[in-house]
């Protein structure tokens, strides 16, 4: 049996696996790329190490281990609180507000996993305290990065727009920007109405008490972990409303300053956002070792073996030459339409485990040959493949996704995993024919 075959199979036993047992998805694909990279495709282990995401783990670890400083010291809650004075209150506007944020973080240049990783802790703190939808939140802030993606000076905008000109296929960037804005924002829309958003209309929290409040030194500051609700108890000083302004602690300056340190060196200055977010938070530590000597343990530590896992397996079944397999194999039937199709669907399958940017160049440089005939709009094909190919970034086995799995809060982990992963698994079965529909059919018709 051929190694491209074994390892679909192999994908396809661990998924099962996974499904049926409580065992972690991340251990069983770390045994499978063993396994398949050194009995079918000749891999060494050193080899199968090369493709330990050693960057997406780092960025895991550092960016949890900073926002649990911060929601320890209660900058988080301070952030919350902003959030709710901006919008009057009104808990409805909130998501909206995340997916904005986010989209023009990576509009003008940032990378998606950075926007998701600086609002995304915020959010789905906010999420937890006021009884907004944790599932709703985290997708409002991963479409809304996405939204933004491809701007003509994002990440995602230039690597399309650099192939479409490099191969001298007709381009627009423009189109490529706006359409995969429009088709992300329908997306939240959608999103907003399914996952509750409805019911959040009309609701205000400026009155609410925050949850878990405690006192220390004269100031209040909140738990880690609370369960949103009011305090318990007859002591009204426990209760702290977000309208009443609260007094900031030198410790909560020194995190906001972190913060945006964070966000500077990370999207103006291109640095690693897990290096410089896990220096942050040990400088952070420093000034108050004693209150955050547990931080380390609110890591997602499940969650990172179990991205690990998978996109080490992922390089093992890139090495075996299995997605050039099915992408030849797409080619040969030479209908455009039907290939446009299947271009899309594959991009979007693979790009749910492995990098979108990667999986973007290949999807468009595998369409050029039937592209250049021009009897299909390389425009609309273009701007398919761009969304289909990062829409799926929802995906727990994305940086995006693992991101807001690793910060939900007050959620049966194991649960909200498999939230997500039953919704990307409909964008994955449903995205790809939905932007095939809008953007290349019109086209060919």
């Amino acid at each position: 049996m051929s190694p491209e075959i074994v390892t679909i199979l192999a994908l396809v036993v661990i998924f099962a696996i996974a499904t049926f047992l409580p065992i972690n998805m991340g251990a069983l694909a770390f045994v499978a790329a063993f396994l398949v990279g050194t009995l079918s495709v000749g891999l060494s282990t050193d080899d199968i190490l090369g493709g330990f995401p050693a960057e997406l783990v780092l960025t895991l670890i550092g960016v949890t281990y900073l926002f649990a400083i911060a929601q320890n010291n209660g900058t988080v809650d301070l952030l919350v609180r902003g959030a709710v004075r901006l919008v009057g209150g009104h808990v409805a506007a909130i998501p909206w507000i995340m997916f904005l944020v986010t989209a023009l973080l990576t509009a003008i240049g940032a990378l998606s996993p950075a926007a998701v990783a600086i609002i995304a802790p915020i959010a789905l703190t906010f999420a937890a305290r006021h009884g907004i939808s944790p599932l709703l939140m985290g997708m409002m802030v991963i479409h809304g990065a996405q939204g933004g993606g491809f701007s003509p000076i994002s990440v995602y905008g230039v690597t399309v727009n650099t192939i479409v000109e490099d191969e001298g296929l007709p381009g627009s960037p423009l189109a490529v920007f706006l359409g995969a804005l429009c088709f992300n924002l329908a997306i939240a829309l959608v999103l907003f109405f399914v996952f509750g958003g409805r019911k959040l209309i009309g609701r205000k929290v400026a009155a609410e008490p925050l949850p878990h409040t405690e006192h220390a030194h004269g100031t209040v500051v909140r738990g880690h972990g609370a369960a949103p609700g009011p305090a318990v108890g007859g002591d009204d000083d426990e209760h702290v409303h977000p309208d009443v302004p609260q007094p900031v602690r030198f410790e909560q300056v020194l995190t906001l300053v972190g913060l945006v340190v964070v966000a500077v060196l990370a999207l103006v200055f291109d640095l690693d956002i897990g290096f410089v977010s896990i220096t942050v938070a040990v400088v952070l530590a420093l000034f108050s070792a004693q209150q955050h000597k547990g931080a380390v343990t609110q890591i997602s530590w499940s969650t990172i073996l179990l991205i690990a896992g998978v996109l080490t397996f992922v390089f093992v079944l890139q090495e075996a030459g299995t997605i050039d397999y099915v992408g030849d194999a797409v080619i040969g039937l030479g209908v455009p339409l039907l290939i446009a199709l299947l271009l899309a669907y594959i991009g979007g399958v693979v790009s749910a485990f492995a990098s979108s940017t990667a999986i973007i160049g290949v999807a468009i440089l595998l369409a050029v040959p039937f592209l250049e005939s021009g009897e299909i709009s390389a425009v609309g094909v273009v701007v398919a493949l761009s969304v289909a190919s990062t829409i799926v970034d929802v995906s727990p086995f994305s940086t995006n996704g693992a991101l807001v799995l690793a910060n939900a809060q007050d959620v049966d982990r194991d649960r909200f995993y498999k939230q997500i992963l039953g919704y990307s698994a409909i964008v994955v079965a449903v995205g790809p024919l939905l932007a095939w529909l809008v953007f290349v059919v019109p086209g060919w018709l």
